[in-house]
């Protein structure tokens, strides 16, 4: 079925709603003022009425300039690019905070600006908060955070939606992290303290990587996220026991973009390009400054970043889901491990759901229209056969 071309224009649209909190996390005014504000791009066709939106959100990024949800519109679909309170910036993200403010765009998707049907888009990170969010919308059970902070989830009425996609999307940020970071790091206050024979970038050590290289490292990522999770305990603790104004801290976690994924293509093999991440060099981004999990607070590192504390963890949200699901997977993702699509796909307890592969796409498609049109054309006719996409 050949979709018409249509112009499209885009909206900003502002979601505002009252939140009392002990301190400010978030700078300037999206957070302050006893308010939190939403900022958004609702890119709609010309011209062309629809009951059916599609939101995509991302915890911490805004996705108004992917290419994905910039074409869409312009075969009739009505999309949302919804942003956090944490929009480029998840020093302190908490990831039961972001439910809420996706919770406020369906609500107001609904309530304000009649659609009767809501599909979110997972793209990237934005997969384990859409099945976190419908999760907890089917059936809430959040009363605090890892933390203990108290957040009413629970009472907070969030909406289910009646479809999920989840798009070039890992399983949480907390395990994709743990398989990022660097395993040979022995001190977080000295990053140059390593294990050498955990370096993967030592070329004695490899590639290719041998099995047991890989079952030590492995052992080894986990075990220094739980470490970093035990100190952060232990200052929150702290800090509780003072009593004092000193309520949050910040920290630094160097090193985290060391999979040997990302260097040795036999391991998880798809169609990526080796020695070579979303990010470039993955050897320099390891020690640059926009790794995941950079800058951190203590709170933030539990909800988002904790293997062992961190809700957002995509296949046990996927078990609670019942709605329809639409996996897609890009064959040479250079962002998400091949097998983060198919554990979700496994894990998703809906009756409705489907795994389409892109052959050859990679994470953003870029320079890559044709990959990038199945990926759409797919999309809109998954839509189309459930009634979601009148198109």
């Amino acid at each position: 079925m050949a979709d018409r071309i249509h112009e499209v224009e885009p909206l900003w649209r502002h979601v505002s709603y009252e939140e009392k909190a002990a301190f400010t996390e978030t700078y300037g005014f999206a957070g302050s003022a006893g308010r939190v504000n939403l900022e958004g791009i609702h890119y709609r066709p010309r011209g062309v009425d629809s009951k059916t939106l599609m939101i995509f959100m991302h915890p911490s990024s805004t996705l108004q300039l992917l290419p994905v949800p910039r074409a869409l519109p312009a075969h009739g679909l009505h999309v949302l690019c919804a942003g956090s309170r944490y929009p480029k910036n998840d020093s302190a993200l908490i990831m039961e905070k972001v439910l809420l403010d996706l919770g406020a765009w369906v609500h107001t998707a609904r309530s304000d600006w009649g659609y009767e049907r809501i599909v979110l888009c997972g793209w990237s990170g934005g997969g384990a908060v859409s099945l976190f969010y419908q999760a907890q919308a089917e059936n809430p059970t959040i009363i605090d955070t890892p933390a203990g902070d108290p957040i009413d989830i629970v009472g907070a009425g969030l909406t289910p939606v009646d479809a999920l996609v989840f798009q070039a999307a890992h399983i949480s940020r907390a395990w994709t992290l743990t398989e990022w970071m660097d395993g040979s790091v022995v001190d977080e206050e000295d990053p140059e303290r390593r294990e050498s024979s955990l370096d993967i970038y030592n070329p004695s050590n490899g590639p290719p990587f041998t099995t047991d290289f890989i079952e030590r490292y492995r052992a080894a990522q986990i075990a220094r996220n739980r470490r970093i999770t035990a100190r952060v305990r232990e200052t929150l603790d702290d800090l509780r026991r003072r009593g004092g104004k000193e309520l949050e801290r910040g920290f630094v976690v160097h090193r985290t973009m060391a999979d040997p994924r990302f260097l040795d293509p036999a391991i998880d093999p798809n169609d990526r390009k080796p020695g070579w991440c979303y990010l470039g060099d993955p050897a320099t981004v390891n020690t640059g400054p926009v790794g995941l999990a950079r800058f951190s607070t203590l709170r933030s590192w539990l909800s988002q970043w904790s293997v062992d504390e961190s809700r957002a963890d995509g296949p046990a949200n996927a078990a609670r889901i019942s709605v329809p699901l639409l996996a897609i997977e890009n064959s040479a993702d250079d962002a998400v491990p091949k097998p983060h699509t198919t554990r979700i796909f496994e894990a998703a307890a809906s009756a409705d759901k489907e795994h389409h592969i892109v052959e050859g796409a990679t994470h953003y498609y870029l320079d890559q229209p044709q990959h990038m049109a199945e990926a759409i054309r797919h999309t809109l006719d998954w839509l189309r056969q459930r009634n979601l996409f009148e198109g």
